[in-house]
């Protein structure tokens, strides 16, 4: 095995650590283990995520590429318009633009960013 061998967190980029980690907490329903006022994260399984604030942030205008997203993260869940559901109700924007409703959801987080539920991820 290399060096590198396992991912051990995911950061996003926001304007508002805080609004970020109690609306990721709510949809993964998982504590804000640290917070700060310039950063914040939820330990997940084997992941943190995490939320760093970035002076001058502007969101992602996906589906164009006028403010591009620079990454965006995949949920697993078992029913798509439960997932949807859920998610909305934790805060998030559903995506003006859906390129495949059967097989994702495109959605905003209260920062703009985009991310997807989807049935798709392998156990």
């Amino acid at each position: 095995m290399g060096e590198i061998s396992k991912l051990g967190a995911v950061s996003l980029n926001c304007p508002d650590p805080h609004e970020l980690a109690v609306f990721y907490s709510a949809l993964l329903e998982k504590e804000i283990a640290f917070e700060s006022d310039d950063f914040s994260a939820i330990q997940l399984d084997n992941l943190w995520l995490s939320f760093q604030r970035v002076a001058d942030f502007k969101p992602s205008t996906w589906p164009t590429n006028e403010t591009p997203s620079l990454a965006h993260l995949d949920f697993s869940v078992s029913n798509l318009d439960s997932g949807e559901a859920a998610a909305l109700a934790a805060g998030a924007r559903l995506a003006p633009e859906q390129p495949d409703r059967d097989r994702w959801r495109v959605l905003l987080d209260p920062a703009g960013n985009p991310f997807c539920v989807t049935m798709l991820i392998p156990d």
